[in-house]
């Protein structure tokens, strides 16, 4: 296969693997990818599996000719991609190899020898020349293990990315990429979700036109929405909406407690209710979709004073990858003296930003009326903002909605007749009850303030302390009249047709302008409440809670200059122009300060 004039693949498939690394089933196998550079001089990106020697080598031989390599570059040495290491540098004796100063200490572990005489040690920043084709190093520690780096073709502009971008599954099987790169991302490489956001900080500063990963296709069109992916997974948000239910049942009545959940949340608008029985699923897949869904119910019984066992090796499973930023709901099963809600939760003792549900399901034995009750009033509370977000099931009188008002951060929605808009703001307030009135004030220079300007519509979305700092790049750092702020995303609408956001809010306002009062930069917009709908009941995100939470801490270390207050862009020189925008928020000079 030609990735590009240069570069072709001599990877092999293995469908003889039922469990890789010993645990995941793969049922349409694995791919062990290894790569040819050809130039004046000759790279071969990385080996592959130990019960594929001759083939590889065969695929190497075929691609060389009657030419000989000069580098072979290790990426990672799981020997998954390392193993023939020692059999390649047998039959191409003059090549060197290139890789970290951790790598080489692995492979005297694993061979005996580190190859002294044949190395060439990089570490971040380090490149190498074959000819016109430049190789730049990037060091990708604890990605997944400590000693791998990645490498980035200037000429080409590919990026070989180790494990990352992998996925499970042979190259000669077609299938959906995304849900075995999920699969393969959180079971082998989720713990580590800081270090891939650094790798992803690196990555932003490339122009990557191809993806070759030591696992899975040659990704080559449409790279943002992987890129975007593993943003989502490596900063633990949510992926989708709907609910996870994980269950075990001995005799079948947690089971029926289950079912009877299920058709509940179904009933009040859950948009997806994936079931599963611990004992009797691919545990990797329940795994990855507690991963991918915001909201996760365990069920189980008191099991030997603990829980059933499948369940408490799931939720270890869940926090030994750093399971965090989901909503937990409980239910507990027990003849005697129920423990099992209490023993799951104190599992998640270390675990970060979870939310339990208010309410917990107790069953003494079986299903009874009051179990029942608890099950229903878990379901409402489960399913609030889906009630809230359909028009036939929300109330949309709700004016408890005013107050979550408050010196917090909002996203003001509209549109201006081709597509939907939107923008932060601090400075929404209720100026009068009797009738309800709000004042939304709106620099002139936004473009939502000239639609609303015309319109005389807007939503006021109060952002929840859910919201992840991409909500407010996507909202904040760029204009509506030359972006669209909803691209893959799929905004709800209220009865005046305008968007408001699907998650991380947790209320909205529909308002209607009735005066106008000109500010000089400003416009305030005194409006009337056409609709009031509350989402949630998790707290509104104040500005005070963006700077000390959600903002990321800029990297100043060893820099000099100033640093933006705002989304803290990084200004390098000795002095800041009176007049500099910030090319990410747009604030001006007034909202940097001097570092250090």
């Amino acid at each position: 296969m030609r990735i590009t004039d240069d570069i072709q693949y001599v990877g092999v498939n293995d469908h003889q693997v039922d469990l890789f690394e010993g645990q995941y089933v793969v049922p349409n196998g694995m791919a062990y990818n290894s790569y040819v550079i050809l130039d004046e001089k000759i790279a071969v990106m990385d080996t592959v599996d130990a019960n594929f020697t001759h083939e590889w080598l065969d695929n190497v031989a075929n691609v060389l000719g009657a030419r000989k390599p000069e580098y072979l570059i290790i990426q990672h040495m799981e020997p998954d991609h390392a193993a023939n290491i020692a059999n390649f540098m047998k039959t191409y004796p003059d090549t060197k190899i290139v890789s970290s100063t951790k790598a080489f200490v692995m492979m005297e572990q694993f061979f005996g020898t580190d190859f002294a005489d044949r190395q060439v040690v990089v570490g971040e920043g380090d490149s190498l020349s074959l000819g016109k084709h430049t190789l730049a190093f990037v060091a990708a520690p604890m990605v997944h293990w400590p000693e791998v780096i990645v490498t980035y073709d200037v000429q080409d502009k590919v990026l070989f990315s180790a494990d990352g971008f992998g996925k499970f599954g042979a190259l000669d099987v077609e299938e959906d990429w995304v849900c075995e790169a999920r699969r393969y991302y959180i079971g082998i490489v989720g713990k580590y979700g800081k270090q891939v956001q650094n790798l992803l900080k690196k990555a932003v500063g490339l122009d990557i036109r191809i993806i070759c990963p030591t696992h899975g296709p040659v990704l080559t069109e449409n790279l943002g929405y992987y890129l975007n992916l593993y943003d989502i997974w490596s900063s633990y948000q949510v992926e989708k909406e709907g609910i996870v239910v994980a269950y075990t049942s001995v005799y079948g009545h947690t089971k029926k407690a289950v079912e009877l959940l299920a058709e509940r949340l179904k009933a009040k608008g859950c948009p997806e209710v994936i079931v599963f029985d611990l004992a009797r699923c691919d545990m990797a897949e329940a795994v990855e979709d507690a991963f991918a869904y915001g909201k996760l119910v365990l069920a189980t019984t008191t099991y030997n004073a603990g829980i059933f066992p499948f369940m408490r090796d799931f939720i270890e499973h869940l926090t030994e990858r750093d399971y965090q930023k989901r909503t937990v709901a409980l239910m507990e099963n027990g003849s005697w003296a129920p423990l099992a809600a209490k023993t799951m939760k104190e599992m998640f003792a270390k675990s970060k930003d979870i939310s339990f549900a208010d309410t917990t399901v107790r069953i003494m034995s079986a299903l009874n009326d009051e179990s029942k009750n608890q099950i229903e009033a878990l379901a409402d509370e489960l399913c609030q903002e889906y009630i809230a977000q359909a028009d036939e099931t929300a109330d949309k009188n709700d004016l408890t909605a005013l107050f979550n008002i408050g010196y917090g951060l909002y996203v003001v929605t509209s549109n201006d007749g081709k597509k939907d808009n939107g923008l932060i703001v601090n400075t929404v307030s209720q100026v009068t009850n009797t009738p309800n009135r709000i004042a939304v004030t709106i620099n002139k220079d936004n473009y939502s303030h000239h639609v609303i300007k015309q319109t005389g519509m807007m939503n006021v979305n109060c952002l929840s302390t859910e919201a992840p700092f991409k909500v407010f790049e996507t909202f904040g750092f760029q204009s509506g009249r030359n972006a669209d702020k909803f691209a893959g995303m799929e905004p709800l609408h209220s009865d005046n047709g305008i968007a408001f956001l699907p998650r991380y809010i947790n209320s909205f306002m529909s308002l209607k302008v009735d005066q106008y009062v000109d500010l000089g930069t400003h416009g305030m917009f005194i409006c009337s409440v056409t609709e009031a709908r509350v989402i949630s009941s998790v707290e509104t995100m104040t500005y005070t809670y963006y700077q000390k939470n959600v903002k990321p801490k800029p990297e100043t270390e060893g820099k000099k200059g100033f640093v933006c207050k705002i989304c803290g862009y990084i200004y390098e020189g000795d002095v800041l122009p009176d007049d500099y925008i910030c090319p990410l928020c747009k604030h001006g000079a007034a909202d940097f300060e001097p570092i250090g």
